[in-house]
């Protein structure tokens, strides 16, 4: 099996997953630009985390760049390469976040969102 299709059955199932899953009845967080105070301006910072699908998201803080990924290493990775070559700050919100700009990300997760769309389409159909 190659590393191409288990990605692809990992990001399947995570997709089954979410539309298995109860709605959350919390929001999503917001994300702000992070306080001059806490991270210098000439540092660039990235949260890292979860959506509301379970895929892993990078997004810099100032909003110019992000992308979806299936591992958490593959999102930290991708911060880095953003920012090189100086390193960046990582910032773990505990809260879901969605991704708000265009994904730079895993091209393929274009397909496990319509797979999540399609399946649930499918379960919808089966409770009838």
């Amino acid at each position: 099996m190659t590393l191409q299709m288990c990605e692809e059955a990992a990001m399947t199932a995570i997709a089954l997953q979410a539309s298995r899953r109860a709605p959350d009845s919390k929001q999503s967080a917001t994300l702000r630009p992070l306080d001059p105070d806490v991270v210098s301006a000439a540092i660039p910072a990235f949260f890292i985390g979860r959506n509301s699908a379970g895929l892993w998201v990078a997004r810099e803080a100032n909003e110019r760049v992000g992308g979806l990924f299936l591992f958490k290493s593959s999102a930290v990775d991708f911060a880095n390469r953003q920012s090189a070559p100086q390193r960046c700050a990582l910032v773990f919100p505990t809260e879901t976040f969605e991704l708000d700009v265009e994904n730079r990300g895993n091209v393929l997760i274009v397909l496990a969102e319509a797979a999540k769309t399609l399946l649930a389409r499918i379960a919808a159909r089966l409770k009838t």
